[in-house]
């Protein structure tokens, strides 16, 4: 692949996670909380693939899988921030058995929620950075 091919595929999963950072937001908003954690996970999947394109100079693995996402990259995330990817990566449930997801969704009040989108906002603003570097 080319620089600008490479660039291309850098912006555009950039570009989704920030479309998806403000669908986040607005889903919080509109107290839709498991929606709006469940894009949380896409934010990440989305920014880490950007950072994973720049680093390898290659396209990104078919994997929703944060953490081994990260496993592939100099992200620079603590070991605390390792294992909230961790717990971030049970929020794409889409697909998930119903009985799954209804334990998620009752466990998604407005607490629970704020703190971790807090959480994948921290995250996400540091991968941000290292794309800029």
């Amino acid at each position: 692949m080319g620089e600008e091919e490479i660039e291309n595929i850098k912006n555009y999963w950039e570009n989704m996670a920030t479309h998806d950072h403000k669908t986040m937001l607005a889903s919080f908003k509109s107290k839709e909380y498991s929606s709006a954690l469940f894009f949380g996970h896409i934010v990440l999947e989305k920014i880490l693939k950007s950072l994973f394109v720049k680093e390898n100079r290659r396209q990104a693995p078919y994997s929703h899988d944060l953490p081994y996402l990260n496993s592939e990259l100099k992200s620079g995330l603590s070991a605390k921030e390792k294992n909230l990817l961790i717990k971030i990566n049970d929020f794409n449930i889409r697909a998930r058995y119903p009985d799954v997801k209804l334990e998620f969704y009752k466990k998604c009040t407005l607490d629970y929620t704020r703190k971790r989108i807090k959480e994948i906002d921290s995250i996400y603003q540091k991968i941000c950075k290292k794309l800029k570097q």
